[in-house]
């Protein structure tokens, strides 16, 4: 029974694709709704939200609103790996290298709220180094777009790992999520701690020693 259950597990795998693809296939071919404008859209959110959008506060809120949502989520139309790539140098220096309290702004794909918080990014080149306020700007490029927490540590990470192959890279994102203090638990003082360590920062002595240097005169509560 055991291994009649293991050999069902990548049709099950194939099936799960196949269902969301064809989901996907669905929302984006089906809706009905592409001749409509973004701002008609919010426009019946109002009204839907049991609001009069011709009312003088909410008249120009939909063009607001769009403005707003575009910057937000302007890290789809960056590429990553384009922007560190135009300021890599080649170096003889095989230390640690650490930007560290990144502010970071981005929106939860699950309720599009905010979470905020600060990233701390480290690696030790292997010949070559990134310029120091491309990781900032790396860490925008994602977090300007629908997130979760995880797998944002994850792509900054990945993306650097990619560009300059270096030993290794960590990353270390502290945030607050609305989607917990406004709604749902509730609580305002919880905050989620995610880790992404690739390379030699898997090493006990190497991970331990970002982190030790990321707590130093910071308020980090991992």
């Amino acid at each position: 029974m055991k291994n009649n259950h293991v050999a069902t597990m990548p049709a099950v795998k194939t099936a799960a694709k196949g269902a969301a693809k064809d989901l996907h296939e669905e929302v984006t071919v089906k809706t009905g709704l592409e001749g409509v404008s973004t701002q008609d859209m919010y426009r019946e959110l109002l009204r839907r939200f049991d609001e009069d959008p011709t009312r003088d506060g909410l008249i120009r809120t939909p063009e607001r609103v769009e403005k707003a949502m575009s910057f937000l989520t302007h890290g789809y139309n960056q590429d990553p790996t384009a922007i560190l790539r135009g300021a890599l140098f080649d170096v003889d220096y095989d230390e640690m290298v650490i930007v560290k309290d990144i502010e970071m702004f981005s929106l939860c794909e699950h309720h599009m709220l905010p979470f905020f918080g600060r990233v701390h990014v480290a690696y030790i080149p292997n010949g070559k180094v990134i310029g120091l306020s491309k990781i900032p700007r790396l860490v925008e490029v994602f977090a300007r777009r629908l997130q979760v927490q995880e797998r944002l540590t994850r792509q900054i990470a990945e993306a650097i790992d990619e560009a300059i192959h270096p030993q290794g890279v960590g990353v270390v994102i502290e945030a607050r999520h609305l989607c917990m203090m406004m709604r749902g638990v509730e609580k305002q003082n919880s905050s989620t701690v995610t880790s992404a360590m690739l390379g030699v920062f898997q090493k006990q002595n190497t991970r331990n020693e970002f982190l030790s240097l990321v707590r130093e005169r910071g308020q980090l509560s991992f």
